[in-house]
């Protein structure tokens, strides 16, 4: 058995935090949006259409982006979204029109997110024991959530300085260079004879470990067990209620706090959403993922309820951190429990499935926020909905365990 250089593991593992360092200007979209709105005279409903579309196509896009990956490797996924990427942002700032911005943000944008962030998690992951899903996981996906802490304070300036189409333009090539450079460090571990890095589990990640599959689930056999629709509803219901506040803090942050610097709490967001996404990693690997689940839906319950109340910039800060660490989260235990319950040989295109209620939650959070706001001048009735979907995601918890190999038999059976 050979086991090469860890340096080769660490490697990837940053690369994939890199490229999603650039991808993660989706969560930099508030502040682009109240840019629209302030200097094209958009609605608020209409700011939202490129963030939800890109949403929608990103989720949508993970399925033949793990699918391709699974065959084909992570290099050449990880390469063809830089170019999506770059040539998004630039189509994007060619027009004022809702029309040219969907279409180069919303679908081009929203595409290269969908390659991109497929190709750098199951690749670090591989390279790792099963114990340390979590944390690898965690450590890729945190650049995601992190990005905004420069993304949006430099957009802010860009859009003072060059405005808005110019704006899309000198993003757009720095994304390009950035994901296209860390896409060549991408690569699965060798297939013959190669043991993971991580050594044995200690014995407080014991009981965690137990959930483990014993078996690597076929796209068609997963959709075949309960296990893959709880999965999808938890992540879905969720996930609305981040989607909601990340697409549009920056506005919020105007009509309850007269706050015109939100584009600062979009980057303390950004902070704990990559926190909350290294913090589940660890937390999980040791409570299990269903007990992590159970806590951040209920966190993120109480926030939202009390998100109406939140009317001055130390409340929205407090708000604006709890969204980042609950939703943050959500991003490691979803990909960590499909692994956990689905194994690894199919993880690129299991995920991308379960990955599709996160485009679901794009369609019900932010649209739904701004016409809410659009029709009452405020936000107060989308929290609350998204308040009651995240305990309906809470109770879901109590009933979601790891497949057992004779259910697994049975579903087959069917």
């Amino acid at each position: 058995m050979s086991q090469p250089s860890s340096t080769k593991a660490w490697q990837i593992t940053f690369a994939g935090t890199g490229i999603n360092l650039a991808l993660g200007v989706l969560y930099s979209w508030s502040v682009f949006a109240a840019a629209l709105i302030d200097q094209y005279g958009w609605t608020k409903t209409e700011s939202s259409i490129p963030y939800t579309l890109a949403c929608v196509i990103f989720a949508i896009c993970m399925v033949p982006a793990g699918r391709w990956l699974d065959k084909s490797g992570p290099r050449v996924v990880a390469t063809v979204a830089a170019f999506l990427c770059g040539s998004g942002m630039v189509v994007a700032g060619l027009s004022q029109s809702v029309g040219f911005v969907a279409v180069g943000f919303g679908l081009l944008v929203g595409a290269a997110m969908g390659f991109g962030y497929a190709a750098p998690t199951p690749a670090a992951v591989k390279w790792f024991q099963p114990h340390k899903k979590g944390q690898i996981a965690g450590l890729v996906v945190a650049g995601f959530g992190l990005a905004s802490v420069y993304i949006a304070p430099m957009t802010n300036y860009f859009l003072a300085t060059f405005g808005v189409s110019r704006t899309f333009f000198i993003e757009g090539i720095m994304f390009f260079v950035v994901i296209v450079v860390l896409a060549q460090f991408l690569a699965f571990p060798p297939t013959q004879n190669f043991v993971p890095f991580g050594g044995p589990p200690p014995a407080s990640t014991a009981k965690a470990a137990s959930s483990y599959t014993k078996r690597d689930y076929t796209p068609g056999e997963m959709v075949k067990t309960p296990q893959f629709y709880q999965l999808w509803l938890m992540f879905c219901f969720a996930a609305s209620a981040g989607l909601l506040i990340i697409g549009h803090l920056a506005k919020i942050s105007q009509i309850q706090g007269g706050i015109n610097w939100g584009f600062a709490l979009v980057a303390v967001l950004a902070i704990a959403n990559a926190s909350g996404r290294i913090l589940a990693g660890f937390i999980s690997d040791r409570l299990g993922r269903t007990n992590t689940m159970l806590l951040v839906f209920s966190i993120q319950a109480i926030n939202m309820f009390a998100f109406s109340y939140y009317s001055s910039a130390p409340l929205l800060l407090l708000g604006s951190i709890l969204t980042g660490l609950a939703y943050g989260s959500l991003l490691t235990l979803f990909p960590s429990a499909t692994y956990d319950f689905f194994g690894m040989k199919n993880s690129g295109v299991n995920y991308g499935m379960v990955f599709t209620a996160w485009g679901a939650a794009a369609l019900i959070g932010p649209i739904i926020a701004g016409q809410v706001a659009d029709a009452t001048g405020g936000y107060g009735a989308s929290y609350l909905i998204s308040g009651a979907l995240l305990l309906v995601a809470a109770l879901i918890t109590f009933f979601t365990k790891a497949p057992q190999p004779v259910a697994h038999q049975k579903a087959l059976k069917t």
